[in-house]
Protein backbone atom coordinates (compact mmCIF):
# COMPACT_ATOMS: atom_id res chain seq x y z
CA UNK A 1 0.00 0.00 0.00
CA UNK A 2 1.83 3.13 -1.24
CA UNK A 3 2.18 6.54 0.35
CA UNK A 4 0.70 7.89 -2.89
CA UNK A 5 -2.55 6.07 -2.14
CA UNK A 6 -2.92 7.83 1.21
CA UNK A 7 -2.00 11.14 -0.39
CA UNK A 8 -4.65 10.60 -3.08
CA UNK A 9 -7.36 9.66 -0.59
CA UNK A 10 -6.63 12.56 1.77
CA UNK A 11 -5.53 15.27 -0.65
CA UNK A 12 -7.76 14.56 -3.64
CA UNK A 13 -10.55 12.88 -1.72
CA UNK A 14 -12.27 13.07 1.62
CA UNK A 15 -10.43 10.26 3.36
CA UNK A 16 -10.39 6.55 2.63
CA UNK A 17 -13.17 4.11 3.42
CA UNK A 18 -12.37 0.56 4.61
CA UNK A 19 -10.44 -1.27 1.90
CA UNK A 20 -10.19 1.77 -0.35
CA UNK A 21 -6.47 2.46 0.11
CA UNK A 22 -5.58 -0.94 -1.35
CA UNK A 23 -7.74 -0.25 -4.40
CA UNK A 24 -6.27 3.23 -4.87
CA UNK A 25 -2.69 1.95 -4.55
CA UNK A 26 -2.75 0.28 -7.96
CA UNK A 27 -3.01 3.69 -9.69
CA UNK A 28 -3.46 6.69 -7.36
CA UNK A 29 -3.34 9.28 -10.14
CA UNK A 30 -5.71 7.30 -12.29
CA UNK A 31 -8.12 6.96 -9.35
CA UNK A 32 -8.27 10.73 -9.02
CA UNK A 33 -8.42 11.47 -12.76
CA UNK A 34 -11.21 8.95 -13.37
CA UNK A 35 -13.48 10.93 -11.06
CA UNK A 36 -13.31 14.08 -13.16
CA UNK A 37 -14.06 12.43 -16.48
CA UNK A 38 -17.76 12.49 -15.65
CA UNK A 39 -19.99 15.09 -14.05
CA UNK A 40 -20.38 14.90 -10.27
CA UNK A 41 -23.34 12.73 -9.37
CA UNK A 42 -25.96 14.36 -7.20
CA UNK A 43 -25.69 12.58 -3.83
CA UNK A 44 -28.73 10.47 -3.06
CA UNK A 45 -28.95 12.26 0.29
CA UNK A 46 -29.77 15.52 -1.53
CA UNK A 47 -32.63 14.18 -3.62
CA UNK A 48 -36.04 15.80 -3.45
CA UNK A 49 -35.06 19.12 -1.86
CA UNK A 50 -36.67 22.45 -2.71
CA UNK A 51 -35.14 24.72 -5.34
CA UNK A 52 -33.66 28.12 -4.66
CA UNK A 53 -36.49 29.79 -6.56
CA UNK A 54 -39.07 28.03 -4.37
CA UNK A 55 -37.28 29.09 -1.20
CA UNK A 56 -36.86 32.69 -2.39
CA UNK A 57 -40.49 32.90 -3.47
CA UNK A 58 -41.64 31.66 -0.07
CA UNK A 59 -39.48 34.28 1.68
CA UNK A 60 -41.00 36.95 -0.59
CA UNK A 61 -44.53 35.80 0.32
CA UNK A 62 -43.76 36.03 4.02
CA UNK A 63 -42.22 39.46 3.52
CA UNK A 64 -45.47 40.78 2.10
CA UNK A 65 -47.20 39.72 5.33
CA UNK A 66 -44.88 41.90 7.42
CA UNK A 67 -41.79 41.75 9.61
CA UNK A 68 -43.34 39.44 12.20
CA UNK A 69 -44.14 36.85 9.53
CA UNK A 70 -40.60 37.10 8.18
CA UNK A 71 -39.07 36.53 11.61
CA UNK A 72 -41.30 33.54 12.28
CA UNK A 73 -40.43 32.08 8.85
CA UNK A 74 -36.70 32.48 9.50
CA UNK A 75 -36.95 30.91 12.96
CA UNK A 76 -39.04 27.96 11.83
CA UNK A 77 -39.37 26.78 8.23
CA UNK A 78 -36.24 28.43 6.79
CA UNK A 79 -34.10 27.21 9.68
CA UNK A 80 -35.57 23.71 9.39
CA UNK A 81 -34.76 23.68 5.66
CA UNK A 82 -31.18 24.78 6.37
CA UNK A 83 -30.59 22.16 9.08
CA UNK A 84 -32.05 19.41 6.92
CA UNK A 85 -29.94 20.23 3.89
CA UNK A 86 -26.77 20.85 5.89
CA UNK A 87 -27.01 17.39 7.44
CA UNK A 88 -27.80 15.76 4.11
CA UNK A 89 -24.90 17.53 2.43
CA UNK A 90 -22.47 16.18 5.02
CA UNK A 91 -23.92 12.67 4.70
CA UNK A 92 -23.43 12.92 0.94
CA UNK A 93 -19.73 13.61 1.49
CA UNK A 94 -19.47 10.59 3.76
CA UNK A 95 -21.21 8.29 1.28
CA UNK A 96 -19.76 9.53 -2.02
CA UNK A 97 -17.86 7.33 -4.44
CA UNK A 98 -16.59 10.52 -6.15
CA UNK A 99 -14.78 12.23 -3.27
CA UNK A 100 -12.66 14.44 -5.54
CA UNK A 101 -15.80 15.76 -7.18
CA UNK A 102 -17.35 16.46 -3.77
CA UNK A 103 -14.16 18.19 -2.64
CA UNK A 104 -14.38 20.41 -5.72
CA UNK A 105 -18.02 21.23 -4.96
CA UNK A 106 -17.04 22.25 -1.43
CA UNK A 107 -14.02 24.24 -2.67
CA UNK A 108 -16.01 26.27 -5.19
CA UNK A 109 -18.92 26.70 -2.79
CA UNK A 110 -16.45 28.25 -0.34
CA UNK A 111 -14.88 30.38 -3.08
CA UNK A 112 -18.33 31.81 -3.88
CA UNK A 113 -19.54 31.91 -0.30
CA UNK A 114 -23.08 32.69 0.71
CA UNK A 115 -23.45 32.36 4.47
CA UNK A 116 -26.37 31.75 6.79
CA UNK A 117 -24.75 34.29 9.09
CA UNK A 118 -27.22 36.43 7.16
CA UNK A 119 -30.57 34.77 7.91
CA UNK A 120 -32.03 35.90 4.58
CA UNK A 121 -30.18 32.98 2.93
CA UNK A 122 -31.03 30.29 5.51
CA UNK A 123 -33.13 28.28 3.08
CA UNK A 124 -31.09 29.32 0.03
CA UNK A 125 -27.50 28.33 0.84
CA UNK A 126 -28.04 24.64 0.09
CA UNK A 127 -29.91 25.22 -3.19
CA UNK A 128 -27.17 27.70 -4.18
CA UNK A 129 -24.55 24.96 -3.95
CA UNK A 130 -26.76 22.46 -5.78
CA UNK A 131 -27.79 24.83 -8.56
CA UNK A 132 -25.02 27.39 -9.11
CA UNK A 133 -21.92 25.43 -8.05
CA UNK A 134 -22.35 21.69 -8.55
CA UNK A 135 -23.30 21.71 -12.26
CA UNK A 136 -20.23 23.77 -13.18
CA UNK A 137 -17.28 22.46 -11.13
CA UNK A 138 -15.94 20.63 -14.19
CA UNK A 139 -17.28 23.12 -16.74
CA UNK A 140 -16.36 26.67 -17.67
CA UNK A 141 -15.50 29.13 -14.93
CA UNK A 142 -17.45 31.86 -16.72
CA UNK A 143 -20.61 29.72 -16.62
CA UNK A 144 -20.24 29.16 -12.88
CA UNK A 145 -19.60 32.86 -12.30
CA UNK A 146 -22.74 33.82 -14.21
CA UNK A 147 -24.85 31.20 -12.40
CA UNK A 148 -23.52 32.45 -9.05
CA UNK A 149 -24.17 36.12 -9.79
CA UNK A 150 -27.77 35.41 -10.90
CA UNK A 151 -28.75 33.02 -8.10
CA UNK A 152 -31.28 34.38 -5.57
CA UNK A 153 -28.97 33.35 -2.72
CA UNK A 154 -26.14 35.60 -3.90
CA UNK A 155 -28.48 38.39 -4.97
CA UNK A 156 -29.97 38.39 -1.47
CA UNK A 157 -26.80 37.73 0.49
CA UNK A 158 -24.94 40.72 -0.98
CA UNK A 159 -27.98 43.00 -1.31
CA UNK A 160 -27.87 43.17 -5.10
CA UNK A 161 -31.65 42.82 -5.32
CA UNK A 162 -32.02 46.25 -3.65
CA UNK A 163 -29.32 48.04 -5.66
CA UNK A 164 -30.91 50.83 -7.70
CA UNK A 165 -29.27 52.98 -10.34
CA UNK A 166 -29.38 56.57 -9.02
CA UNK A 167 -30.35 57.89 -12.47
CA UNK A 168 -32.78 55.09 -13.30
CA UNK A 169 -36.50 55.81 -13.40
CA UNK A 170 -36.98 54.13 -10.02
CA UNK A 171 -33.88 55.76 -8.54
CA UNK A 172 -35.00 59.27 -9.41
CA UNK A 173 -38.44 58.60 -7.98
CA UNK A 174 -37.44 56.79 -4.78
CA UNK A 175 -34.24 58.64 -3.96
CA UNK A 176 -32.55 55.30 -3.32
CA UNK A 177 -29.19 54.36 -4.68
CA UNK A 178 -26.44 51.97 -5.51
CA UNK A 179 -25.31 48.99 -3.45
CA UNK A 180 -21.73 47.95 -4.26
CA UNK A 181 -21.50 44.74 -2.24
CA UNK A 182 -21.84 42.22 -5.08
CA UNK A 183 -19.63 44.21 -7.45
CA UNK A 184 -16.89 44.50 -4.85
CA UNK A 185 -16.91 40.84 -3.85
CA UNK A 186 -16.92 39.61 -7.43
CA UNK A 187 -13.83 41.69 -8.14
CA UNK A 188 -12.00 41.08 -4.86
CA UNK A 189 -12.97 37.50 -4.00
CA UNK A 190 -14.44 35.76 -7.01
CA UNK A 191 -12.34 36.92 -9.97
CA UNK A 192 -9.38 39.34 -10.02
CA UNK A 193 -8.35 39.11 -6.37
CA UNK A 194 -7.46 41.94 -4.01
CA UNK A 195 -4.29 42.76 -6.00
CA UNK A 196 -5.97 42.30 -9.37
CA UNK A 197 -5.49 45.83 -10.65
CA UNK A 198 -8.90 47.39 -10.07
CA UNK A 199 -9.79 50.49 -8.08
CA UNK A 200 -12.77 51.99 -6.31
CA UNK A 201 -13.96 53.58 -9.55
CA UNK A 202 -14.16 50.10 -11.09
CA UNK A 203 -16.23 48.86 -8.15
CA UNK A 204 -18.70 51.72 -8.61
CA UNK A 205 -18.88 51.29 -12.37
CA UNK A 206 -19.38 47.54 -12.06
CA UNK A 207 -22.12 48.11 -9.49
CA UNK A 208 -23.84 50.43 -12.01
CA UNK A 209 -23.52 47.73 -14.68
CA UNK A 210 -25.20 45.17 -12.41
CA UNK A 211 -28.17 47.33 -11.43
CA UNK A 212 -31.42 45.68 -12.45
CA UNK A 213 -30.21 42.19 -11.51
CA UNK A 214 -32.89 41.14 -9.05
CA UNK A 215 -35.29 38.42 -7.87
CA UNK A 216 -38.82 37.79 -9.16
CA UNK A 217 -41.67 38.68 -6.82
CA UNK A 218 -45.02 36.95 -6.36
CA UNK A 219 -46.65 38.92 -9.16
CA UNK A 220 -43.85 38.23 -11.67
CA UNK A 221 -43.74 35.37 -14.17
CA UNK A 222 -40.97 33.52 -12.31
CA UNK A 223 -41.25 34.31 -8.60
CA UNK A 224 -38.07 33.64 -6.65
CA UNK A 225 -35.93 33.27 -9.77
CA UNK A 226 -33.47 35.69 -11.37
CA UNK A 227 -35.13 38.68 -13.00
CA UNK A 228 -33.78 41.76 -14.75
CA UNK A 229 -35.65 44.98 -13.87
CA UNK A 230 -35.08 47.75 -16.44
CA UNK A 231 -36.75 50.28 -14.16
CA UNK A 232 -33.84 50.18 -11.69
CA UNK A 233 -30.97 49.75 -14.17
CA UNK A 234 -28.54 52.67 -14.33
CA UNK A 235 -28.70 54.12 -17.84
CA UNK A 236 -25.79 55.30 -19.94
CA UNK A 237 -22.26 54.24 -20.76
CA UNK A 238 -19.98 52.72 -18.10
CA UNK A 239 -16.24 51.98 -18.01
CA UNK A 240 -14.82 48.93 -16.25
CA UNK A 241 -11.07 48.19 -16.22
CA UNK A 242 -10.65 50.63 -19.11
CA UNK A 243 -13.30 48.98 -21.28
CA UNK A 244 -16.36 50.93 -22.28
CA UNK A 245 -19.78 49.36 -21.98
CA UNK A 246 -22.52 50.93 -24.05
CA UNK A 247 -26.03 50.95 -22.60
CA UNK A 248 -27.32 47.39 -23.07
CA UNK A 249 -29.41 46.54 -20.02
CA UNK A 250 -28.90 43.03 -18.68
CA UNK A 251 -26.31 42.22 -21.34
CA UNK A 252 -23.87 44.71 -19.80
CA UNK A 253 -23.52 42.48 -16.74
CA UNK A 254 -23.20 39.29 -18.80
CA UNK A 255 -20.42 40.78 -20.94
CA UNK A 256 -18.64 42.24 -17.91
CA UNK A 257 -18.68 38.91 -16.07
CA UNK A 258 -17.33 37.15 -19.15
CA UNK A 259 -14.52 39.69 -19.38
CA UNK A 260 -13.62 39.20 -15.73
CA UNK A 261 -13.77 35.40 -16.05
CA UNK A 262 -11.12 35.44 -18.77
CA UNK A 263 -8.80 38.00 -17.15
CA UNK A 264 -5.18 37.07 -16.41
CA UNK A 265 -5.55 38.21 -12.82
CA UNK A 266 -8.55 35.89 -12.42
CA UNK A 267 -6.53 32.97 -13.78
CA UNK A 268 -3.76 33.62 -11.26
CA UNK A 269 -6.18 34.17 -8.37
CA UNK A 270 -8.04 30.92 -9.07
CA UNK A 271 -4.81 28.99 -9.64
CA UNK A 272 -3.36 30.22 -6.35
CA UNK A 273 -6.45 29.22 -4.38
CA UNK A 274 -6.62 25.77 -5.97
CA UNK A 275 -2.92 25.09 -5.33
CA UNK A 276 -3.27 26.35 -1.77
CA UNK A 277 -6.27 24.13 -1.11
CA UNK A 278 -4.92 20.93 -2.62
CA UNK A 279 -1.15 21.12 -2.09
CA UNK A 280 0.20 23.58 0.49
CA UNK A 281 -0.64 26.72 2.46
CA UNK A 282 2.21 28.37 0.57
CA UNK A 283 1.45 27.03 -2.91
CA UNK A 284 4.43 26.17 -5.11
CA UNK A 285 4.89 29.05 -7.61
CA UNK A 286 5.50 26.62 -10.46
CA UNK A 287 2.15 24.92 -9.91
CA UNK A 288 0.34 28.25 -9.72
CA UNK A 289 1.90 29.38 -12.98
CA UNK A 290 1.05 26.13 -14.80
CA UNK A 291 -2.55 26.12 -13.58
CA UNK A 292 -2.99 29.75 -14.58
CA UNK A 293 -1.66 29.01 -18.06
CA UNK A 294 -4.05 26.07 -18.48
CA UNK A 295 -6.92 28.27 -17.27
CA UNK A 296 -6.12 30.90 -19.89
CA UNK A 297 -5.36 28.46 -22.71
CA UNK A 298 -8.64 26.57 -22.24
CA UNK A 299 -10.92 29.56 -21.62
CA UNK A 300 -11.37 28.60 -17.97
CA UNK A 301 -12.09 24.91 -18.51
CA UNK A 302 -12.13 23.69 -14.91
CA UNK A 303 -11.88 20.03 -15.87
CA UNK A 304 -8.61 20.80 -17.68
CA UNK A 305 -7.38 22.89 -14.74
CA UNK A 306 -8.22 20.12 -12.27
CA UNK A 307 -6.51 17.56 -14.48
CA UNK A 308 -3.37 19.72 -14.50
CA UNK A 309 -3.57 19.96 -10.72
CA UNK A 310 -3.76 16.18 -10.31
CA UNK A 311 -0.89 15.75 -12.78
CA UNK A 312 1.36 18.23 -10.96
CA UNK A 313 4.41 16.37 -9.56
CA UNK A 314 4.36 18.67 -6.52
CA UNK A 315 0.96 17.31 -5.56
CA UNK A 316 2.48 13.86 -5.06
CA UNK A 317 5.88 14.72 -3.59
CA UNK A 318 5.13 17.47 -1.06
CA UNK A 319 4.57 16.53 2.58
CA UNK A 320 1.10 16.42 4.09
CA UNK A 321 1.18 19.89 5.64
CA UNK A 322 -2.43 20.88 5.03
CA UNK A 323 -4.52 20.66 8.20
CA UNK A 324 -7.95 19.17 7.74
CA UNK A 325 -10.75 21.61 8.37
CA UNK A 326 -13.32 20.48 10.94
CA UNK A 327 -15.63 19.35 8.13
CA UNK A 328 -12.84 17.32 6.50
CA UNK A 329 -11.83 15.84 9.86
CA UNK A 330 -15.34 14.66 10.74
CA UNK A 331 -16.12 13.36 7.25
CA UNK A 332 -12.82 11.48 6.98
CA UNK A 333 -13.32 9.92 10.43
CA UNK A 334 -16.79 8.69 9.48
CA UNK A 335 -15.53 7.33 6.15
CA UNK A 336 -12.63 5.49 7.83
CA UNK A 337 -14.98 3.96 10.37
CA UNK A 338 -17.56 3.04 7.74
CA UNK A 339 -20.26 4.88 9.67
CA UNK A 340 -23.17 6.78 8.09
CA UNK A 341 -25.18 8.57 10.80
CA UNK A 342 -28.59 10.07 10.19
CA UNK A 343 -28.22 13.66 8.87
CA UNK A 344 -29.40 15.45 12.05
CA UNK A 345 -26.67 13.71 14.06
CA UNK A 346 -23.92 15.14 11.87
CA UNK A 347 -24.35 18.82 12.61
CA UNK A 348 -23.51 18.98 16.34
CA UNK A 349 -19.95 17.82 15.68
CA UNK A 350 -19.39 20.47 13.00
CA UNK A 351 -20.89 23.15 15.22
CA UNK A 352 -18.72 22.05 18.16
CA UNK A 353 -15.58 22.15 16.02
CA UNK A 354 -16.39 25.55 14.57
CA UNK A 355 -17.41 24.88 10.97
CA UNK A 356 -21.16 24.38 10.54
CA UNK A 357 -22.10 24.03 6.85
CA UNK A 358 -22.82 27.20 4.87
CA UNK A 359 -21.96 29.41 7.85
CA UNK A 360 -18.64 31.05 6.99
CA UNK A 361 -18.02 34.26 8.96
CA UNK A 362 -17.78 36.50 5.88
CA UNK A 363 -18.04 36.50 2.07
CA UNK A 364 -14.37 35.49 2.03
CA UNK A 365 -15.41 31.99 3.12
CA UNK A 366 -13.76 29.61 5.55
CA UNK A 367 -9.97 29.95 5.94
CA UNK A 368 -7.77 27.49 4.07
CA UNK A 369 -4.50 27.61 6.01
CA UNK A 370 -3.27 25.62 9.01
CA UNK A 371 -2.80 28.59 11.35
CA UNK A 372 -6.55 29.27 11.24
CA UNK A 373 -7.48 25.77 12.44
CA UNK A 374 -4.73 24.98 14.95
CA UNK A 375 -5.45 27.23 17.91
CA UNK A 376 -5.11 25.59 21.37
CA UNK A 377 -8.87 25.46 21.95
CA UNK A 378 -9.49 23.99 18.49
CA UNK A 379 -6.94 21.23 19.06
CA UNK A 380 -8.52 20.33 22.41
CA UNK A 381 -11.97 20.18 20.84
CA UNK A 382 -10.73 17.85 18.14
CA UNK A 383 -9.21 15.52 20.70
CA UNK A 384 -12.42 15.59 22.76
CA UNK A 385 -14.54 14.84 19.71
CA UNK A 386 -12.24 11.97 18.72
CA UNK A 387 -12.62 10.48 22.21
CA UNK A 388 -16.41 10.90 22.17
CA UNK A 389 -16.66 9.37 18.69
CA UNK A 390 -14.52 6.43 19.78
CA UNK A 391 -16.82 5.87 22.75
CA UNK A 392 -19.89 5.82 20.48
CA UNK A 393 -18.21 3.28 18.21
CA UNK A 394 -17.54 1.05 21.18
CA UNK A 395 -16.27 -2.36 20.13
CA UNK A 396 -17.94 -2.24 16.72
CA UNK A 397 -14.56 -1.32 15.17
CA UNK A 398 -11.18 -2.87 15.88
CA UNK A 399 -8.45 -0.22 16.32
CA UNK A 400 -6.05 -2.08 14.04
CA UNK A 401 -8.67 -2.21 11.30
CA UNK A 402 -9.45 1.48 11.65
CA UNK A 403 -5.74 2.31 11.58
CA UNK A 404 -5.32 0.32 8.35
CA UNK A 405 -8.42 1.84 6.75
CA UNK A 406 -7.54 5.42 7.67
CA UNK A 407 -3.76 5.51 7.26
CA UNK A 408 -2.49 2.26 5.79
CA UNK A 409 1.30 2.32 5.64
CA UNK A 410 1.24 6.04 6.40
CA UNK A 411 0.86 5.58 10.16
CA UNK A 412 3.98 6.61 12.08
CA UNK A 413 5.69 4.01 14.29
CA UNK A 414 4.85 6.17 17.31
CA UNK A 415 1.14 6.06 16.44
CA UNK A 416 1.18 2.29 15.91
CA UNK A 417 2.89 1.77 19.25
CA UNK A 418 0.47 4.09 21.05
CA UNK A 419 -2.50 2.21 19.55
CA UNK A 420 -1.05 -1.13 20.66
CA UNK A 421 -0.44 0.12 24.19
CA UNK A 422 -3.77 1.92 24.62
CA UNK A 423 -5.67 1.08 27.79
CA UNK A 424 -8.92 0.46 25.93
CA UNK A 425 -10.43 0.08 22.47
CA UNK A 426 -11.89 3.56 22.75
CA UNK A 427 -8.54 5.08 23.66
CA UNK A 428 -6.88 3.31 20.73
CA UNK A 429 -9.45 4.60 18.24
CA UNK A 430 -9.17 8.11 19.65
CA UNK A 431 -5.38 7.94 19.23
CA UNK A 432 -5.79 7.08 15.54
CA UNK A 433 -8.16 9.98 14.89
CA UNK A 434 -6.15 12.49 16.91
CA UNK A 435 -2.81 11.49 15.39
CA UNK A 436 -0.91 14.14 13.41
CA UNK A 437 -0.95 12.03 10.25
CA UNK A 438 -4.73 11.69 10.33
CA UNK A 439 -5.19 15.39 11.06
CA UNK A 440 -3.23 16.40 7.97
CA UNK A 441 -3.64 15.79 4.30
Amino acid sequence: MSAAALRAAARFGLGARPGELAAIATDPRGWALAQIERAPAMPAALAGLASGAQAAAEFSRQRRRGDAAVQQHLRQSARAAYLDEAGRRTLGQVQTAQPLAERLVAFWSNHFTVSVQRPVVLALAGPFEREAIRPHVLGRFRDMLLAVARHPAMLGYLDQAISIGPNSRAGQRRQRGLNENLAREILELHTLGVDGGYGQADVTQFARILTGWSIGRDQDDRPGDFMFRPMIHEPGEKTLLGRRFAEAGEDEGIVALSMLAGHRATARHVATKLARHFIADRPPPGVVERLAQVFLATDGDLRAVTRALVDAPEAWTSDATKVKTPNEFVVSALRAAGVEPEPPRLLPALQLLGQPPFAAPSPAGWPDTADQWLGPEAVIRRAEWAAAFATRLGRSREPAELLAAALGDGARPETRLAVQRAASVGDAIAIVLASPEFQRR
